[in-house]
């Protein structure tokens, strides 16, 4: 029998057992999963801290809610950064990053409540420590800030006796820092000087060279004389030297920034998009459009230049910059905003439209900074307008163009070669070899697999072949003197082998201007072969018959016989047979051969 104490012992282990299984059947609370998730870490039970993890995301928590906890436990939360960066459990590191991302999206969700703003606008005028509060958190909700801020001091400045006294709005709106200077710019449009003036103010005392463009645009085109001096006094607080610069300039400046995505610019890090702002004139309000981060620094570089064409038409590197991001922006393969409306042109439009000077702007950024996607955008249109002395136009010490024909990119290296040849340049240049060098490698690359970074695909590289032997046949009709195509020769007798008719009858056609035995027996081996199709043979025997007509006859005596064979049977068919009829006709031979031919028909 058991003892009264071993009883006692067992009633203990069995209420704790069944205990601990009724708690399991109780669903904890969000802050119980996350509280014991940070206790199974401290710990290094990875095993259990993930069950809970589990748990908090399988119940698709309020992202503001868990952030709250976060706040609370400011300690946990490093831990978990501290355990998604180097976790050597990877199914943890995952679970921890999908954790964070919840909290981001909370953090996010938090500081950019306009209820939360509204409230803490109302606090600036309540305590000293209220205000001191309130403004520590309008800086945490940064740019979302600004278009409540702004309606508070309009009615303000309408209404002396609104809750939020106007100083303590005008106090705290600089404070806010560098992420109010994108809506603040924006809100320059207004046609409220006062209010304007206290945004003039805000971005001198902000301090951060972002904001010199708009400023001189208010020097130069205000209308008020107070609010011109009050921009220039700004102006002198951020830096005195860019007193006398044009805004033309300024923008054009800032508009590189964007560009090189200098890191001052840097949208908010938390979310996956940002924010361009604008003005509603109707409305007289600042108005948000969300777009992707992936090309939110080309689309304000575009902005930028807009700004520096409104300043100065006539300043035209802005022009180019423009072009440069609209092609880079559309690199990413993302949609355009929505503010770009449905009929917006795309970048080529543009491009075409602009001009060789501005193009060539675009182009020698690109190569400068070997940037594939604008090089080759500027390429393109250049190839579709420009003629030679445009295409071979020199910007300060170079010739873009040219260089693009040593550019990493094959594509760009390609489209530049075709460029000039379909322009047919007939003055000399040092890189004509070049040209052919380049114009053979794209007919001939179809099967080369692509290099590491380069979009290449078999439907790409049969477009640069076939625009490579369009190019080439209009430099050999045209008889080029610059362009020697001789030197394209064993890719052209290649391409008659190709698996593609087009290429092969391309190809053909461009031997028929060489004046070499080996091109036109290219082109009869191309019109004997049985294997090709029948468009191809007769297309030959078309090339053979202007060959020899350029050329003379210069076929091996087994090449004439052959074509002789196919005359002289009805078995050929007769499209075949009367096209090589023309091709021996064409080659002017010797008496001997035809006298043969009409007497292997006589009767008699």
């Amino acid at each position: 029998m058991l003892s009264r104490r071993t009883v006692a012992m067992l009633l203990v282990i069995g209420c704790c057992v069944v205990g601990a299984g009724i708690a399991q059947n109780q669903p904890q609370t969000l802050a119980e999963n996350w509280n014991d998730f940070i206790h199974y870490l401290k710990i290094g039970r990875f095993d259990l801290a993930k069950g809970y993890g589990q748990a908090i995301l399988r119940s698709n928590p309020d992202p503001a809610e868990v952030f709250q906890l976060v706040e609370e436990n400011r300690q946990g939360y490093d831990l978990a950064m501290r355990v998604a960066e180097t976790a050597h459990d990877d199914e943890l590191a995952q679970l921890t990053q999908e954790l964070l991302a919840v909290i981001d999206q909370g953090r996010f969700l938090r500081r950019t409540e306009p209820k939360l703003i509204v409230e803490e606008i109302r606090r600036l005028s309540t305590t000293p420590r209220g205000k001191m509060m309130a403004i520590r958190r309008l800086k945490d909700a940064g740019e979302y800030a600004v278009p409540y801020m702004l309606d508070a001091m309009a009615e303000a400045i309408r209404n002396p006796a609104f809750e939020t006294k106007l100083s303590d709005l005008i106090e705290a709106l600089p404070q806010i820092g560098r992420p109010a200077i994108r809506p603040l710019a924006a809100a320059l449009q207004m046609d409220n000087d006062k209010l304007k003036a206290e945004i003039v103010r805000a971005l001198g005392a902000i301090r951060y060279p972002h904001a010199l463009a708009y400023l001189k645009y208010v020097v130069e085109n205000a209308e008020s004389v107070d609010l011109r001096a009050l921009a220039g006094e700004s102006i002198r607080q951020i830096d005195p030297r860019t007193a006398n610069t044009p805004a033309a300039a300024l923008f054009y400046q800032l508009g590189e920034w964007y560009y090189y995505h200098n890191e001052s610019l840097a949208p908010a890090a938390d979310v996956s998009f940002a924010n361009i702002w604008f003005w509603d004139e109707q409305a007289s309000k600042l108005q948000r459009v969300e777009v992707d981060q992936a090309y939110f620094h080309e689309l304000m570089a575009m902005r930028c230049c807009e700004w520096s064409a409104k300043a100065d038409a006539k300043f035209g590197l802005a022009i180019g910059l423009w072009l440069a991001s609209f092609f880079q922006a559309e690199a990413t393969g993302l949609p355009m905003p929505e503010y770009f409306g449905e009929n917006h042109a795309g970048a080529l439009v543009y491009a075409t439209t602009a001009g060789p000077e501005y193009l060539h702007q675009a182009l020698t950024r690109a190569v400068n900074d070997r940037n594939a996607a604008v090089a080759l955008g500027a390429v393109e249109a250049l190839a579709t307008t420009a003629g030679e002395k445009s295409l071979m136009y020199t910007l300060g010490p170079a010739q873009p163009l040219l260089q693009s024909l040593a550019f990493p990119d094959r594509a760009v290296r390609y489209s530049a070669a075709i460029a000039i040849a379909n322009a047919g340049p007939r003055e000399q240049f040092t890189e004509s070899r070049v040209v052919v060098q380049i114009l053979a490698e794209a007919l001939a690359q179809g099967e080369q697999a692509a290099a590491a970074g380069e979009p290449w695909t078999a439907e790409l590289a049969e477009s640069y072949s076939l625009r490579s032997a369009d190019a080439m046949l209009k430099l050999a009709v045209s008889r080029n003197p610059v362009i020697d195509l001789s030197l394209a020769q064993p890719a052209l007798i290649g391409a008659t082998k190709s698996p593609r008719p087009e290429i092969q009858m391309l190809a053909g056609q461009i031997l028929a201007y060489l004046n070499s035995p080996n091109a036109q027996r290219a082109i009869a081996d191309m019109a004997l072969a049985q294997a090709n199709e029948m468009d191809v043979r007769v297309a030959a025997f078309d090339s053979l018959v202007n060959s020899a007509k350029l050329n003379g006859n210069t076929l091996p005596d087994a090449a004439v016989d052959a074509i002789y064979v196919l005359i002289s049977t009805d078995q050929t068919d007769p499209i075949l047979r009367a096209a090589a009829a023309s091709a021996y006709g064409a080659l002017n031979l010797p008496s001997q051969k035809v006298k043969d031919l009409i007497l292997d028909q006589a009767k008699s």
